[in-house]
């Protein structure tokens, strides 16, 4: 049965019962003649009705886009053993182009600047051929684009083509009458649990603003960035019109109690430390703890010697999403740098480890969003972290006041956009009189910027800049989460994770001349990527990363190439990245890193 249903279109496709040829005409006046005929027939009673109707199909398509002298000649070949040949010949005759296009609004629709501003721009104009489909098209925008700006009452009064066919020549003309404008009437929400009033903030406009579609999606965005809601329908209710106002009805459906996310990532290469480094990431998240709308997020993070636990508990103020508080508390083990001894036989220094860090952090912070999308927020950290630097141990306590304002723009909402820019701005500030074991000012500004050519030529470009003002005897207590150290996915590719920066030389308790990286006051790190689209899902990349993190006296740019391979996942680009060091003074071998990644670059 399956080879039948499979076999029998084949067969039909082979033996066709009719052939056709076409002469006189080719490119759209061909492509138009053909969609206008339909599909071949399957059976005799469809091959009659088929070539009954061909004089009838020819010249609708011809007319259609303005050939009203059109001629046909058919010639038909009926063969009793095989399929019939129809020949057909078209002449055409004279395009018949528009002399003129005339486009009245009548109503408060004459003083809208968005339609206004899409009358502008309409396409055809008089000396062009005539085209139905574009007459039809244009028709079409204008009431599409009232009813979507609230003209629920317009209609045409007046819509036709004036055909001279002695001269060739068309008149448009279109009269709209919008009648009013409707406006917003109130906006009721179902299915949360959320207290009353509590999504009215949301809501982008306001009360008996002049309705828009845009205002709605804008609506429709708000609820989905709570991210409370597994469902969202947002429902002008036309069939209740009163009052110049329409009634909205959001229905909504909460999420789950829980939600799990999962990210992969690895580095495998040849630099400070060449085994695989896989990291694991889990995100648990409650979307809605109250009928207030607070929330948690509390991520774990695994990697080899680098676990990290984060937990970030977030209560809404003036706005669910414009104004939060958030209380964080952190337990986070890392690694630093490298540590190296000197070896005389070979007379050079080779790995022993790196500087490991445990850090406690409790904070408290609130963002909150200013005009024009920037994004603003201060806290408080309460920081405690131990380490062992030159076979001293440290562990010092730093009360930071931090402040930060960022601005993120998209071109689009995918996960993988095509273009964008990102830009933050930061500083942090630690005294003694306030609890610190030593004065610090923390400054850092981070920019990234993505755009597309061409649809399939993407360039993603990177900057990062920092700076600690400490004093010399100060600088062995900062610990290692607040210098500056580079390397890594998001920094050079083809070392690994914060492993290059400023280091020190020291004889060790065994009396052996060691060498240790133990970051900056300063960094410098920039980036370009090349990435050309082979398919929508699939392309390649190159890159260039430089920089360094960098002391006094210390400054020693590296520079690493390489580049990859990125599918562009439902869940946003997976990378595969190999990244090569081009210059290193302080090592003979060749570095080089594979990256694995996965999330959006923006």
């Amino acid at each position: 049965m399956t080879m039948l249903l499979i076999s029998w279109p084949l067969l039909a496709a082979d033996n066709p019962l009719l052939k056709l040829q076409i002469n006189g005409v080719e490119g759209a006046l061909k492509r138009n003649v053909l969609a206008h005929l339909g599909p071949m027939p399957e059976n005799d009673t469809q091959r009659r009705a088929w070539l009954f109707d061909v004089s009838n199909g020819v010249q609708d398509a011809l007319q259609s886009l303005g050939y009203y002298h059109g001629k046909l000649q058919q010639q038909l070949e009926q063969k009793e053993d095989g399929p019939w040949q129809l020949t057909l010949t078209i002449t055409p005759g004279d395009v018949t182009r528009i002399q003129w296009v005339d486009i009245v609004l009548d109503g408060e629709i004459r003083s809208d600047t968005v339609v206004n501003r899409w009358l502008d721009q309409v396409k055809i104009k008089p000396g062009d051929p005539l085209n139905h489909g574009d007459y039809e098209s244009v028709k079409g925008q204008l009431a599409t684009l009232a009813l979507s700006r609230g003209y629920f009452d317009g209609h045409y009064t007046l819509a036709e083509i004036r055909i001279n066919r002695d001269l060739d020549l068309a008149k448009i003309n279109l009269r709209f009458d919008s009648g009013k404008r409707y406006h917003f009437g109130k906006v009721s929400f179902g299915g949360h649990t959320l207290k009353p009033g509590f999504l009215d903030k949301l809501i982008p406009f306001d009360a008996n603003a002049t309705y828009s579609t845009r205002r709605l999606s804008a609506l429709n965005q708000e609820l989905v960035d709570t991210g409370y809601f597994a469902s969202i329908k947002v429902l002008p209710q036309l069939d209740k019109l009163s009052n110049d106002q329409v009634p909205v009805k959001v229905e909504l459906s909460p999420k789950p109690d829980h939600s799990f996310q999962v990210g992969l990532g690895a580095d495998i290469g040849n630099s400070s430390d060449s085994e695989i480094d896989p990291r694991v990431k889990l995100i648990w998240r409650t979307p809605q703890i109250n009928r207030y709308g607070h929330f948690q997020e509390t991520s774990i993070e695994w990697s080899p010697d680098r676990p990290k636990v984060m937990f970030t508990y977030t209560i809404p103020l003036s706005h669910p999403l414009d104004d939060q508080l958030k209380l964080r508390f952190g337990l986070l083990w890392d690694k630093y740098g490298v540590t190296q001894q000197y070896d005389n036989a070979t007379q050079e220094f080779n790995n022993t480890g790196q500087l490991e860090s445990r850090k406690r952090l409790i904070g408290i912070g609130r963002n909150k969003r200013l005009g024009h999308g920037w994004l603003f927020n201060y806290s408080l950290d309460m920081l405690r972290e131990e380490y062992t630097q030159s076979d001293v141990t440290y562990d010092p306590q730093f009360l930071l006041l931090g402040a930060s304002i960022s601005k993120t723009v998209r071109g689009d909402a995918s996960l993988d956009p095509k273009s964008g820019f990102r830009q933050l701005y930061s500083v942090e500030y630690a005294d003694p009189a306030l609890g610190s074991d030593a004065r610090l000012s923390k400054f850092e500004a981070r920019f990234k910027w993505i755009d597309t050519f061409f649809d399939k030529h993407r360039f993603v470009a990177r900057l990062d800049l920092g700076m600690n003002v400490v004093t010399n005897n100060d600088l062995a207590i900062v610990p290692p989460s607040l210098r500056y150290f580079a390397g890594g996915d998001q920094s050079i590719r083809g070392y690994s994770y914060q492993e290059l920066g400023p280091y020190r030389e020291y004889t060790n308790s065994d009396g052996v001349l060691s060498r240790e990286v133990i970051g900056g006051r300063y960094l410098a790190v920039g980036s370009l990527e090349y990435q050309y689209y082979l398919t929508p899902h699939w392309r390649l990349a190159t890159f260039v990363d430089a920089g360094n993190a960098y002391d006094n006296g210390q400054m020693a740019p590296i520079v690493a190439v390489g580049g990859g391979v990125h599918w562009i996942s439902p869940l946003g680009p997976i990378k595969l990245d190999i990244g090569f060091g081009v210059h290193d003074p302080d090592i003979d071998y060749q570095p080089w890193r594979i990256h694995l990644t996965m999330g959006t670059e923006l």
